[in-house]
């Protein structure tokens, strides 16, 4: 029951976070911009966060160490966001998703150059399969090239989100997920404001229809509180591997809701692109798991029968 209960729960946070174009673009399409998003975004899942932990009786105590951990973790985790928000000006939100999904790839490639962990074949082999998976996706098969800066505001955003996972992993701060990601967003909705002041272009805007206070309230609960429980209790239930894993389905999401609701195009190179990105990543997050011959052959089989359905 256990294993079934992680299963769904894994499957479901997956799910809920690849829904952030669901409430992003119809935001975008009502005049709000990315750092308005960004910050009801925030701050909604932040207020939700602290009323559970208030209801759960938990402190708030946090020392001068700590929060220097957190102020980091803070600017890392908007800095992914704004970047990945971003991004949805340039390029379709599927795409998006699917390139941001390389972080693992760039979390194992930061190990390896400054904290020394071994580079192997599997590293080596998902960082080729992970670029070439881009270049599909840079060209699609009417010869339209992909924005060049939706592609770094990406990658960006990517490299952001590794970073903050190897602070997490290699800071010595201990504390309950769900305290940390209340301090980690609440830090980001500051961070947010102090950026709205910066320019006239990304000013703080109020939200005037229930409509967008709608989308707001979903970017708030779904792909970001819903999401992180769900998570939680999939990695407390199956493991951080299997969960990792299953993780791949938050861009298969994204893809889906920019296909189905938003009519962004879906082409054969762009799906072998996709698949190829994916693969690169199961094969870092199930290390061990996955022996390299068998997922070598497979992807073989697999390039072979999707050009010969295309020809």
């Amino acid at each position: 029951m256990k294993t079934h209960k992680g299963t769904i729960c894994g499957i479901l946070a997956a799910i809920c976070y690849g829904t952030n174009p669901l409430g992003a673009l119809p935001l975008y399409a009502e005049g709000v911009n990315t750092c308005s998003v960004l910050f009801y975004r925030f701050s909604l899942a932040a207020i939700i966060l602290g009323v559970t932990l208030l209801v759960q009786r938990k402190s708030f105590a946090v020392s001068l160490q700590e929060l220097k951990v957190l102020g980091m973790l803070g600017m890392m985790f908007a800095g992914s966001s704004i970047t990945y928000y971003q991004s949805f000006h340039f390029m379709d939100a599927g795409i998006a998703s699917t390139i941001l999904f390389v972080y693992p790839i760039m979390v194992a490639a930061i190990m390896a150059l400054f904290f020394h962990e071994k580079i192997t074949a599997t590293t080596i082999l998902s960082i080729g399969l992970a670029l070439f998976g881009i270049a599909l996706l840079y060209r699609g098969d009417g010869g339209v090239v992909l924005s060049m800066t939706g592609i770094v505001l990406v990658m960006l955003s990517s490299l952001f989100y590794a970073v903050y996972i190897v602070i997490v992993n290699q800071s010595s701060i201990r504390m309950s997920s769900l305290k940390l990601t209340f301090f980690v967003l609440l830090f980001c909705a500051s961070i947010l404001f102090l950026y709205s002041l910066t320019s006239p272009e990304n000013h703080l805007q109020l939200l005037h229809t229930p409509r967008a206070w709608f989308f707001a309230c979903w970017l708030g609960l779904v792909p970001t509180v819903l999401s992180l429980v769900l998570m939680v209790v999939a990695v407390h239930e199956i493991g951080a591997t299997p969960t990792a894993i299953m993780g791949a389905l938050e861009p298969l999401t994204a893809v889906a809701v920019g296909v189905f609701m938003f009519g962004e195009q879906m082409t054969i190179r762009l799906g072998i692109g996709i698949v190829l990105i994916l693969t690169a990543v199961l094969l870092i997050v199930g290390g061990k798991s996955f022996h390299l011959r068998t997922i070598t052959h497979s992807l073989s089989v697999l390039v072979k029968k999707t050009w010969r359905w295309k020809s």
